[in-house]
C-alpha cells in the first residue's frame, strides 16, 4: 500500500536488527533515516519533525540502550509512535439521537458521494436494525444525484432528493422533516464539493450545519493527493469544525503522508478508510493497522475482523488447529481457501499477513483458484492428505490431468509449503516482535465478540 515508505523502514530495521548495542551515534543515523522516509512520503514537515523528536528521546533513553534486543525496540518505539500519532484506537461514529445526522464534506474529485453510499452501507451492516436515509444535497456537480441514486438502489437504501431544485439548504430541510417522518435513524447528507476552496462553499456548509445540527461532520479526504488534502482539510476544519476523516483512495496510493499528517494538523480522528472501489470496501480507521501495515507488518487486526464476520464459531476454531499445529493438507488447503474467498479477493487477504505482504508466488485471481482447485482434485486421495510425496512424475501426471501446465502444479506445491511453513514459524514470528500487536492483544479490541 505505501511502497517506498514500507520498503525504506524495513531496509532500516533489517540493518539495526543485527546489532547488539545501540549507541547515541547509531541511533542519531537512524532516526535521520526514518526522518527522510517520512518527508519522501510527503508528511507533514512540522508532524514529522516532532515524530522524529518523541523517538528519538525515547530510544536514548537507558532502558533502550540496555535492552537485550535494542534493534528491535528501536522498531517497537517507531511503531508506537506512529499509533499515538495516529490516534491511538479507532473512533466509532456518534450515532445517538432520533435522527443521528451525518453530514459529509470535501473536494471535488475526493470520492464523496460514493463515500455516503459506502458509509451507508458500513452502518446497515454493522447495525442492522437503524433504518438508513440519503440525502442528495451536491448540486453543483453534474449527475451528483443520479450517481448517489444508483448506489442507493444498489445498496437498498432510501435516497431523498427534489428534481429541479438548486437550492441545498431547501433539499436538506425536507430530508430532514423526510427522515423524521418516516421513522429514520441515520440521516446521511451528500454536500456540494468544489475544485478549490472557496467563500461561498464554505457559507453554504456553515449555513447546512445550523440547519442540520449533525452528531458527525465527515470530511473525506483523498489520500493521493498528499499534502494538499491535509492543507484543505485544516481550512474546511477551522470553518465547519469537521468530527473526523474518510480517507480515500489508500489502495492505490504508494505515500502515506497524509494518513500520518492529517490527525496531528487538524487534531481531529480519523474514522475511516477506503480500501477499494466496491461499496463494502470500507473500513474503521484502526491507527495500529496502519502503523503495521506502514511498517510492513501485514494487517492482522483487518484480517481477523473479516474472519469474524464470515466465519463461524465450528469453522474458525477449526482453522485456528489447523494453523497453530501446521497440519493442514491439500485438502484442507482447498477447503479454506474456499472458506476465505467468502472473505473478499484472495490476494488481498495474503498482503493483510505478516511476511507475506507481496502476495509471494501467488495470482490469486478467479482464474487461478480455478486452476488450484483443479490440480488439488486431480490428486489422489494420499496425495492430497500428504501421505505420498509429490514427485516429478506425480506432478506431471496431475498437471496432465488438470489440463495445466506442470509449471503449475509447482508453484501450488511452493506456494503451499511456503504458508505452511509460515503458519509453523508464526510463534518465533510474534516473539521477536516482542511488544507489537499480536493476537491476544488484538481480541481485546473487540468487545462483546468471541474469538476462536
Amino acid at each position: 500500500m505505501f511502497g517506498i515508505l514500507t520498503e525504506k523502514f524495513q531496509n532500516l530495521f533489517s540493518s539495526l536488527s543485527g546489532k547488539k548495542v545501540l549507541s547515541e551515534e547509531n541511533i542519531s543515523d537512524a532516526v535521520r533515516q526514518v526522518r527522510l522516509a517520512l518527508l519522501d512520503a510527503d508528511v507533514n514537515y512540522q508532524v514529522a519533525s516532532e515524530f522524529i523528536k518523541r523517538v528519538k528521546e525515547r530510544a536514548l533513553g537507558e532502558s533502550v540502550l540496555k535492552s537485550v534486543a535494542p534493534g528491535q525496540q528501536f522498531i517497537k518505539i517507531v511503531h508506537d509512535e506512529l499509533v499515538l500519532l495516529m490516534g491511538g484506537d479507532e473512533a466509532p461514529l456518534d450515532l445517538k439521537g432520533k435522527v443521528s445526522v451525518i453530514m459529509v464534506c470535501g473536494l471535488q474529485g475526493a470520492g464523496k458521494t460514493t463515500s455516503c453510499a459506502k458509509l451507508a452501507a458500513f452502518i446497515k451492516k454493522q447495525e442492522s436494525h437503524k433504518k438508513i436515509l440519503l440525502a442528495a444535497c451536491d448540486l453543483q456537480r453534474p449527475a451528483a444525484v443520479q450517481q448517489l441514486q444508483k448506489l442507493g438502489k444498489e445498496i437498498a437504501i432510501e435516497v431523498f432528493a427534489i428534481e429541479g431544485e438548486n437550492n441545498p439548504l431547501k433539499v436538506a430541510r425536507k430530508a430532514q422533516e423526510r427522515a423524521q417522518e418516516g421513522s429514520f435513524d441515520v440521516l446521511i447528507v451528500d454536500t456540494a464539493g468544489r475544485l478549490h476552496l472557496d467563500e461561498a462553499l464554505m457559507q453554504e456548509l456553515e449555513e447546512m450545519k445550523m440547519l442540520l445540527l449533525p452528531r458527525e461532520v465527515l470530511f473525506v479526504a483523498n489520500a493521493a493527493t498528499g499534502q494538499d488534502a491535509v492543507k484543505t482539510a485544516a481550512e474546511f476544519d477551522k470553518r465547519v469544525q469537521f468530527t473526523g476523516t474518510i480517507l480515500t483512495m489508500l489502495d492505490g496510493s504508494a505515500r502515506a503522508g497524509v494518513a500520518i499528517s492529517i490527525r496531528e494538523v487538524t487534531k481531529k480522528p480519523l474514522k475511516f478508510e477506503g480500501i477499494g472501489e466496491k461499496i463494502a470496501d470500507l473500513q474503521l480507521f484502526n491507527p495500529r493497522s496502519m502503523a503495521d501495515r506502514i511498517l510492513g507488518m501485514g494487517d492482522v487486526i483487518n484480517l481477523v475482523k473479516r474472519a469474524q464476520e464470515h466465519f463461524d464459531e465450528k469453522e474458525s476454531a477449526a482453522l485456528e488447529q489447523k494453523i497453530r499445529k501446521a497440519s493442514f493438507t491439500y485438502e484442507d488447503y482447498l477447503k479454506q481457501m474456499g472458506m476465505v474467498k467468502k472473505m473478499g479477493s484472495l490476494k488481498s487477504l495474503l498482503k493483510m499477513m505478516p511476511g507475506l505482504g507481496g502476495g509471494g508466488d501467488f495470482d490469486l485471481s478467479d482464474k487461478e483458484f480455478g486452476k488450484m482447485e483443479a490440480i488439488i482434485l486431480s490428486m489422489t486421495p494420499f496425495e492430497r492428505r500428504e501421505r505420498d510425496e509429490l514427485t516429478v512424475s506425480r506432478r506431471k501426471r496431475i498437471a496432465k490431468g488438470s489440463g495445466v501446465d506442470f509449471e503449475d502444479v509447482n508453484r501450488l506445491v511452493k506456494g503451499f509449503k511456503r504458508v505452511k511453513q509460515l503458519f509453523k514459524g508464526m510463534p518465533d514470528l510474534k516473539g521477536k516482535m516482542k511488544g507489537l500487536p499480536n493476537i491476544n492483544e488484538i481480541k481485546t479490541q473487540f468487545e462483546g465478540k468471541k474469538w476462536h
